[in-house]
């Protein structure tokens, strides 16, 4: 297995002192996470494809980039892979085809073979698509048989819209899924959000999807600005540092949801995954040594199964933890770097919802406001 890796940024491509001596024939696949605006031209597209003639371009807009140990905006990472032994198929819908997006999930897993799969990476629209029917979909095929990583497309701060694509210029509505086939590719993931819960635990009794209403039979938003205290005035931009921890019913452990809206009418909250009637929830605060403390540990989970550096890592993060730790954002990826080594090529971005295992052969899950990687090489 070989890689390259390069960032896109003022209309040059820069490439990473790390990255292999790579034939751009011989590559099979380039992953590019950029800034809409730059992937809305297609003119990106078309060089990424006269480079690498033989390959498939997945390109996913972010709320940005992670390049080596730094994070970007107004750029593109960009990871080629010439794999040796594995081979690469690829599935791609659109959701305005289908009822709902856990119909989108199935359909987008039906698509591909499960014979010798090892391991499928899953780039989504984020405006679009709900990431918690996606993955449901998603599970109802795969079954916890493979693992399954990836992430929802970002549109900076704006939340309009996002875009994605495989081999043609990226789109709105689109999903696209990876498929890696062959016993030689070493795959492992780590996820963790470094959240602070605090209150006791309690129940959801009212919620349509991602919407919830009550919380142990009273007015969630009342609740929830009870327990803000002084940063409720401060709403909707306080959530961002309030997520709630949500485990679902059936489940052990607890996913992390941001709240996206609230109306102060309806009194409701909506949230960036669903929040099912039955759930049990904490409040959760933000620690900003405890975030970056979680992406180290998210980065030890990965190496479990490595007796050396891996060749490639890919880290989606939340724009929740893009916001909060803002000028320290770095930190969290250089805390990766510190774990992997200075051999392992560092790509990615942050999304509107992530997606990852909890641990080794489970299903995957949607996260908001956590650290995600997942490493691969070929033995």
């Amino acid at each position: 297995m070989q890689s390259a890796l390069y960032s896109f940024r003022n209309n040059q491509f820069i490439q990473d002192t790390k990255s292999d001596t790579i034939n751009q024939e011989n590559v099979q696949l380039v992953l590019g996470f950029g800034a809409k605006k730059i992937l809305s031209d297609s003119n990106i597209f078309n060089e990424l494809k006269s480079k690498f003639t033989n390959a498939h371009i997945v390109l996913s807009s972010t709320a940005g980039e992670i390049y080596d140990n730094e994070v970007m905006d107004d750029s593109v990472s960009i990871t080629a892979i010439h794999f040796e032994k594995t081979t690469i198929k690829t599935s791609v819908i659109n959701i305005s085809d289908f009822e709902n997006s856990t119909e989108a999930g199935k359909n987008l897993m039906l698509s591909l073979s499960t014979e010798q799969l090892q391991y499928v990476l899953v780039l989504s629209d984020g405006g679009l698509v709900n990431g918690s029917q996606l993955v449901e979909g998603i599970n109802s095929v795969i079954n916890h048989k493979v693992p399954v990583t990836g992430g929802l497309a970002g549109d900076g701060k704006d939340f309009n819209s996002t875009l994605v694509g495989c081999d043609e210029k990226p789109s709105v509505g689109k999903i696209v899924a990876i498929g890696f086939y062959g016993s030689s590719l070493k795959v492992a993931h780590g996820t963790l959000g470094g959240w602070e819960m605090f209150g006791l635990e309690k129940t959801i009794t009212k919620s349509t999807n991602n919407v919830l209403s009550e919380i142990d039979d009273a007015n969630a938003l009342d609740l929830y600005k009870n327990y803000l205290g002084k940063y409720a005035d401060e709403l909707p931009g306080s959530a961002l540092l309030f997520p709630l921890a949500v485990k679902l019913p059936d489940t052990e452990n607890a996913v992390v949801r941001t709240i996206l809206s609230i109306d102060n009418t309806a009194k409701t909250m909506t949230f960036a995954g669903d929040v099912p009637i039955g759930s049990k929830v904490r409040f959760m605060k933000a620690n900003f040594d405890k975030l970056v403390e979680a992406a180290n540990t998210a980065a030890n989970q990965t190496l479990t199964n490595f007796s050396s550096q891996p060749k490639v890592a890919i880290l989606i993060s939340c724009v929740g933890r893009k916001l909060i730790l803002d000028k320290r954002i770095d930190e969290e990826v250089e805390a990766v770097r510190e774990v992997l080594g200075d051999k392992t090529l560092i790509t990615g971005f942050y999304s509107y919802g992530e997606i990852s295992p909890f641990n080794e052969n489970a299903n995957c899950t949607l996260h908001n406001q956590t650290m995600t990687i997942t490493t691969f090489d070929e033995l």
